[in-house]
């Protein structure tokens, strides 16, 4: 039974519009506002964002492809805590990992990679997808998804940087700080909002050009 629920249920998508659904039609922070925690309180700089990005990533890949593979022998009582297992798991290899290699970089980040295992976007991918497809198509939605949020990270970052330190990758860029207000957490509330508008705004603009083609 639990075999056929997990068939009827794949999705149809082709891999191309699955990365393309998580980069940009469900953008996990601008479409979703999902894990807005660090996006408002860590998106200071794009190191940072990069950073805790390539994390989401690795984590949101593995924990699919994982709960993916095994879904068939997860009881439906318990699926909630193997997710948290399994996220968990990943997220103590790449935070070894990041210490070992960056340790610097860590050192700025590290509280929020270890928050990952409670971040809401990969938990909510893994009950809404993984456990319902194959393992080729959930490892497509976890690129998405983690693609997704690192670039909404770093985009921020770039924001909040530049205008808020005058700097991009800490190089002095513009010889003086324009706005320190964006270096400020509130500010990471403002460049989320507006850049949630944009997004909003890019949606109805390509479905309205879809509606005339049609």
């Amino acid at each position: 039974m639990t075999l056929r629920r997990s068939i009827l249920a794949a999705t149809k998508k082709t891999n191309s519009e699955l990365l393309f659904n998580g980069i940009l039609l469900e953008n996990p922070i601008f479409r979703l506002a999902l894990s807005m925690c660090p996006a408002v309180g860590l998106t200071t700089s794009i190191k940072n964002g990069l950073l805790l990005g390539t994390a989401v990533l690795f984590v949101q890949v593995f924990s699919s492809c994982t709960i993916a593979a095994i879904k068939n022998f997860i009881h439906p009582r318990i699926r909630i805590p193997t997710y948290t297992l399994t996220i968990a798991t990943w997220v103590t290899v790449i935070d070894l990992v990041l210490a070992a290699y960056v340790p610097e970089a860590y050192k700025q980040v590290g509280l929020f990679v270890k928050l990952i295992v409670a971040f809401a976007i990969i938990t909510m991918r893994l009950e809404m997808f993984a456990c319902k497809n194959t393992v080729t198509s959930s490892f497509f939605d976890g690129v998405g998804m983690g693609i997704g949020f690192m670039v909404g990270m770093v985009t921020i970052g770039f924001v909040r940087e530049l205008l808020g330190a005058g700097t991009l990758l800490g190089y002095d860029v513009l010889g003086f700080k324009p706005l320190l207000f964006f270096v400020l957490p509130a500010a990471g509330f403002f460049c989320v909002g507006i850049m949630m508008a944009m997004f909003n705004y890019i949606e109805v603009v390509f479905n309205r050009s879809k509606e005339r083609k049609s």
